[in-house]
């Protein structure tokens, strides 16, 4: 028997590093996380926040961090493809992308065979401050992604974008098992809070990967929450929380139970169970009212 086809454990590595100074080392620190990533058994690596330049977007000329984009078929971004297929290990890689409007934060993943199966751009950018710079992506996306557990469904979400309860909705509606989260900030008590929130109203795991403590305006903490709220032998509910990384560089793995989460998400009552769409007309209102409206101080 192939016991390899019969596993349920899908095995997640968050790659929790701190990034060097240029394209070329930080290629070199990932590629090499990625294989000691595979030593240990992972199924998945996931990335920070744009990866190729350490999100250094911070304290510098907006034009010189500009220059750093890369294109999506760029020799970085392959390499990682091409790890993936020499590993038979999915990847998800995260890079400053060379795009025709302006560059946009950007996430590649690979399956174990290499094949590029999603690609995704961070839709709400933190326009309230140096992301303005950047051109938000268009929609959520969500793959199936061949795995030693079979078939998953995978999204994305990039780190704002945690802060709006519709991207975690929208990427469930779809049918998303598991939504992998680049990230870049600090990931304090609150921030933390809203992806337990995410993965539990929607019945989905949600796997979190931050730069460590090292690295300015971060503090690591990158997580896993399986959003898998109850279980029938338990009188209470449980901590979704699988893994809660701490503050320092490494490479942090978690086992998620994916028979667990499907047979949770036949029997519950979040997700799309009792929804009530054809209420929510406000959501797509533009007229919200101005109490609302964060007034716009850039101006």
């Amino acid at each position: 028997m192939d016991h390899e086809k019969n596993r349920n454990v899908l095995k997640i590595a968050l790659l929790q590093l701190a990034p060097c100074k240029t394209l070329g080392e930080n290629l070199q620190k990932g590629l090499k996380a990625c294989r000691q990533a595979k030593e240990r058994g992972a199924d998945i690596a996931l990335f920070p926040e744009m990866w190729s330049n350490g999100y250094r977007i911070y304290g510098r000329p907006v034009e010189e961090w500009k220059g750093e984009a890369i294109d999506a078929a760029d020799d970085f971004v392959q390499a990682f493809g091409s790890l993936a297929k020499e590993l038979y290990m999915a990847v998800g890689v995260t890079f400053l992308e060379k795009y025709w409007s302006g560059p946009r934060n950007s996430f590649v993943l690979f399956d174990r065979f290499g094949e590029r199966k999603l690609s995704y751009a961070k839709v709400h950018t933190c326009d309230f401050d140096i992301e303005r710079n950047l051109t938000p992506g268009e929609d959520f996306y969500v793959t199936e992604l061949d795995t030693a557990c079979g078939q998953v469904k995978v999204g994305a979400m990039i780190c704002y974008d945690r802060e709006f309860p519709e991207s975690a909705r929208i990427l469930m509606l779809k049918g998303a098992e598991l939504i992998l989260v680049p990230n870049a900030c600090p990931m304090e008590i609150n921030r933390i809070s809203q992806l337990r929130a995410r993965a539990y109203e929607n019945m989905t795991a949600i796997a979190t990967c931050n730069y460590p403590d090292t690295v300015p305006d971060c503090n690591g903490n990158s997580s896993v929450f399986d959003g898998v709220a109850y279980l029938p032998e338990l009188e209470d509910s449980r901590d979704t929380c699988i893994l809660q990384a701490e503050g320092k560089e490494g490479i942090y793995m978690a086992e998620l139970d994916l028979t667990q989460l499907r047979s949770y998400r036949e029997k519950e009552v979040h997700g799309n169970a009792y929804r009530h769409p054809q209420k929510y007309g406000l959501l797509m209102d533009g007229n919200i009212h101005e109490p609302f409206i964060r007034k716009d101080y850039r101006k």
